[in-house]
């Protein structure tokens, strides 16, 4: 890697480690409890560019995403929500998360450590066929607009194996603060915590100027007690390949997977034989980096993902756009 390469590459891993763990709660997008079919985590929307990297340079980043996500379950497949089996689940959801990502301090060495706080906003809209008092389907429709739960992680930690190999671990939390109300199809929030463990490895190719890095990780999730509902584990994968240009474009695609190795755990699971759910997207990413002497930078992504296979969870097309600085 030449010195000017790799100016840039280190300048760049700053804005990452802004964008670090900042879609994974952007798509983070249920609106209801977890037993509804969508969970914190959506297909192909957990990783980000240099997911593998901790930059060396301490201090603030910001940054400011926004998500939207419209998907279903159909008639065909029942599906548990507000303590109810729905016949048909419809949801139009949209976050905005605010995220500060602080650089810790250290010595020139091979690794450096994060720490990261996500303040999200919610907006959703839920229909639901649920059956009525004399036994026939009833379409129920409900909203809400209201503070998400806060997502943080106390220690991402990254290792540096040589110039162009990356890796990262981090220990990402989502906590119940939003509101929830028992029975309610739209809740801002879950009212549940859910720990996610996750690795990321980033490799740069041809100069720096061709990234790929994939994503794993585990949700696990604590019960409903309002519920008692209890999602059973979920592993997830992503991988993204971005080419970046001299004029600080770049494009590429991701792709994930969700795989439910758990059954859900309540009277309403048991009906519906543990409602494992699993699902696999693909779709384009462009990106836009401005960089300045002086180390301010302004990044800006986008993403969209067409979900595919998917078996109890919603089915849709989400997409994203977030946008990081630093100064």
């Amino acid at each position: 890697m030449t010195t000017t390469t790799a100016t840039h590459y280190r300048r760049h891993c700053i804005a990452s480690a802004v964008l670090l763990g900042t879609l994974a709660v952007v798509a983070a997008l249920p609106a209801h409890a977890v037993e509804g079919g969508l969970g914190r985590s959506i297909t192909g929307m957990q990783i980000t560019s240099y997911v593998g990297v901790i930059p060396p340079d301490p201090g603030m980043q910001w940054s400011l995403s926004y998500v939207n996500y419209s998907g279903k379950i159909g008639g065909s497949r029942a599906a548990p929500v507000a303590g109810q089996v729905s016949l048909g689940l419809e949801a139009d959801v949209s976050l905005t998360a605010a995220t500060g990502v602080y650089v810790w301090p250290t010595k020139a060495g091979r690794w450096n450590f994060a720490s990261m706080l996500t303040a999200p906003y919610i907006d959703a809209e839920i229909n639901a066929d649920l059956r009525g008092p004399l036994g026939n389907q009833v379409r129920t429709q409900d909203s809400t607009s209201n503070w998400f739960d806060v997502y943080f992680a106390p220690v991402i930690a990254g290792y540096h194996i040589n110039e162009v190999q990356h890796v990262s671990l981090g220990l990402y939390v989502y906590a119940p603060t939003a509101k929830y109300t028992p029975g309610k199809l739209a809740n801002p929030g879950l009212n549940v915590w859910t720990v996610s463990p996750a690795v990321g490895y980033t490799h740069l190719y041809q100069k720096g100027t061709l990234e790929f890095s994939v994503l794993g990780g585990v949700d696990w999730y604590s019960r409903n007690d309002d519920t008692d509902y209890k999602n059973g584990l979920h592993l997830r994968a992503d991988a993204l390949l971005v080419k970046r240009t001299p004029s600080g474009w770049g494009f590429g695609a991701a792709g994930g997977w969700i795989q439910q190795v758990q059954d859900d755990e309540s009277d309403l699971a048991d009906q519906l034989n543990g409602f494992k759910g699993r699902s696999f997207g693909l779709g384009p990413v462009l990106t836009y980096g401005k960089k300045w002497s002086g180390g301010e930078h302004v990044d800006v992504s986008f993403r969209y993902i067409s979900e595919f296979s998917v078996r109890n969870r919603f089915e849709g097309d989400p997409w994203s756009v977030s946008i990081s600085a630093g100064f």
